[in-house]
């Protein structure tokens, strides 16, 4: 029971033996797409829509996976399957495949299909129970001549500089804003805050991605009957926020306490997040593909 690798037709659960070309173009230029996907005791959460979101980025590239999204969520299912994890991480990535050392995509005549299944790292108990510490970056998250933010690509250089400010600076996570200064997510999770009872979650006309998580919380949030909206969202909104948390798949929903040294309301986790964190986890044993029996 641990790790399974699938790519390209071959299963591997010896992660040193599980290799790419280096003349793949994901590895040369980043050319590639990937989803992040939790299985929660046996359940692949909101498999259709990862593996929807993964083709519509591979379409705006002109990356064709050759392959349809029935036969990729049934290699997904069965690479899990052979894991033998009920709970875990799944790593899906589809590079445009080897080619020479040119940028010309018509040389990388098969795409590389990758599908790790692992064990999750997960923010420790303490972050849900007291928050999170975070900072604005200098990195900007999106311009208005970069890749379209809405493409989950191979190439994440803008979140890892975030992410190495973030690390010196010695906080759990970092916000990212647009060339406008508006707010658009953290390094590897949208953002939320509540503000006069009024859920909002930044538009992704600002430079966002559409994650699933987030788009779950905005329907869970309307079913409890909660005031939703999403559209800009500034620094000086988070710094006077009743309350402000993170969604992502690995993170789920973790809160936000304070943001560049001011502390958000009182400091702790608030009700609305609390909620919408239960709410959240009876959703993922449900909503998904069930892959034992």
């Amino acid at each position: 029971m641990g790790t399974c690798i699938y790519i390209n037709g071959e299963y591997y659960t010896d992660r040193d033996k599980a290799c790419v070309s280096v003349f793949d173009h994901g590895y040369l230029y980043g050319d590639g797409v990937f989803e992040g996907i939790r299985v929660y005791d046996g359940l692949i959460f909101k498999c259709k829509e990862h593996i929807n979101r993964l083709y519509e980025s591979a379409k705006s590239l002109l990356l064709d996976i050759q392959i349809s999204q029935a036969e990729l969520t049934n290699l997904l299912v069965e690479t899990v399957r052979r894991s033998e994890l009920r709970d875990a991480y799944v790593r899906l990535v589809v590079s445009r495949g080897i080619g020479d050392l040119g940028l010309d995509i018509r040389l990388c005549k098969k795409p590389t299909v990758v599908i790790i299944v692992d064990k999750i790292s997960l923010y420790p108990p303490a972050c849900y129970e007291n928050g999170l510490k975070v900072i604005t970056t200098t990195t900007r998250r999106s311009r208005p001549d970069s890749l379209n933010c809405q493409i989950k690509s191979c190439n994440y250089l803008n979140n890892i500089l975030a992410k190495i400010e973030v690390i010196r600076a010695g906080a759990d996570e970092g916000i990212m804003l647009n060339d406008a200064g508006y707010v658009t997510e953290a390094t590897a999770d949208n953002i939320f805050i509540v503000s006069n009872d009024l859920l909002i979650t930044p538009s992704h006309y600002f430079g966002i991605l559409q994650g699933i998580t987030r788009n779950t919380i905005l329907r869970i949030a309307l079913d409890m009957g909660l005031q939703a909206e999403v559209w800009g969202i500034l620094v000086h909104d988070i710094y006077n926020a009743e309350e402000c948390f993170l969604s992502g798949s690995a993170a789920e929903i973790i809160p936000v306490v304070e943001c560049d040294g001011r502390v958000i309301a009182d400091g702790k986790p608030g009700p609305i997040f609390k909620k919408l964190l239960g709410r959240f986890r009876e959703t993922t044993k449900t909503e998904g593909i069930l892959v034992y029996s």
